[in-house]
C-alpha cells in the first residue's frame, strides 16, 4: 500500500530546507506533521500570542486533514507543543473552542521552538470504522 503525500493551499508549505511532508496518508491512516501558526496566505507568523497561534496552528492541521479526506471527527490524537507552561490555560481555552467536543486524545509537551513560535500541533487520524 503506497503512501500519499498530503498538501493543502490552505496550510503553509514547509520551506525547501525542511525535509517533511505536511501530511501523509497510508490506507485509512492520516498523519499530519506539526503545523505552526504560519498564515498560508502570507507565509508569515500570525500576529498575537498563544490564543492566535493556537487557532492558526489548528486551522492548518484541519486544512491538511481535509485535503486527505478527513476531519476533526476522524482524529484520534492531537499533540500540542507549547513553549511556556504559564500559557497552558490560554492555549487550552482556544483549543477547546476550535476542536469542540467530543475531544480527541491529546498530549501537551513543553518544548523549545524556533524564535517567535509559541505553539506547534500535529494530528493522527483514522478514516472509516
Amino acid at each position: 500500500m503506497p503512501r500519499t503525500i498530503i498538501t493543502s493551499s490552505d496550510a503553509p508549505t514547509p520551506p525547501p530546507h525542511i525535509p517533511l511532508s505536511p501530511g501523509v496518508r497510508k490506507g485509512n491512516i492520516v498523519q499530519v506533521s506539526g503545523q505552526t501558526p504560519v498564515d498560508p496566505a502570507t507565509g508569515e507568523l500570525v500576529a498575537g500570542g498563544v490564543p492566535e497561534q493556537t487557532e492558526r496552528a489548528l486551522r492548518n492541521v484541519i486544512a491538511v486533514l481535509e485535503a486527505a479526506g478527513a476531519g476533526l471527527d476522524d482524529v484520534l490524537m492531537l499533540r500540542v507543543y507549547l513553549t511556556d507552561v504559564s500559557q497552558f490555560a490560554e492555549m487550552n481555552e482556544t483549543y477547546a473552542r476550535v476542536v469542540g467536543e467530543p475531544y480527541p486524545a491529546r498530549t501537551t509537551v513543553y518544548v523549545g521552538l524556533p524564535a517567535g513560535l509559541l505553539v506547534e500541533i500535529d494530528a493522527l487520524a483514522v478514516l472509516g470504522d
